[in-house]
């Protein structure tokens, strides 16, 4: 992983906000693929929730920023397949799926992938912007 120090540019306060911001979606993305196929461990019960991060603007020297401030539950339904010989099944035969669909979490992972390159290239940019300018001011 990137060193995310805090920087003294500005630009480089900002998208470090944004890194921790998208290293955390990240993880939630992870942990509901995870459990994507999970179950409820009594009969009837609720299986994994899918969830959410929330992300708010967050005031830094710099500028204004980003950061996760929770995680909340998914409240969509959740998937229900008919299998009266599981373990989890209710007593109409039917299973509780997680209501997580790991085709838009891959997606979204790769969205919060990309994010996280985008603003590690702010910060590289800048740090090699900096160096340059010590480089022109030294001549």
């Amino acid at each position: 992983m990137a060193d995310v120090r805090p920087p003294s540019n500005s630009a480089q306060a900002i998208a470090a906000t944004a890194l921790r911001a998208e290293q955390a979606r990240m993880r939630i993305i992870a942990e509901n693929i995870a459990n994507a196929n999970s179950t409820s461990r009594t009969p009837g019960g609720d299986p994994y929730r899918r969830q959410v991060p929330v992300f708010e603007p967050v005031k830094t020297d710099a500028g204004q920023g980003v950061k996760m401030v929770r995680v909340t539950p998914d409240r969509s339904d959740f998937k229900l397949e008919y299998d009266p010989g599981h373990p989890s099944a209710d007593e109409e035969g039917y299973v509780k799926l997680p209501n997580v669909n790991t085709l838009i979490e891959s997606l979204d992972m790769r969205a919060a992938q990309r994010a996280y390159e985008a603003n590690l290239t702010v910060i590289e940019t800048a740090r090699a912007m900096e160096l340059r300018a010590l480089d022109i001011i030294r001549r």
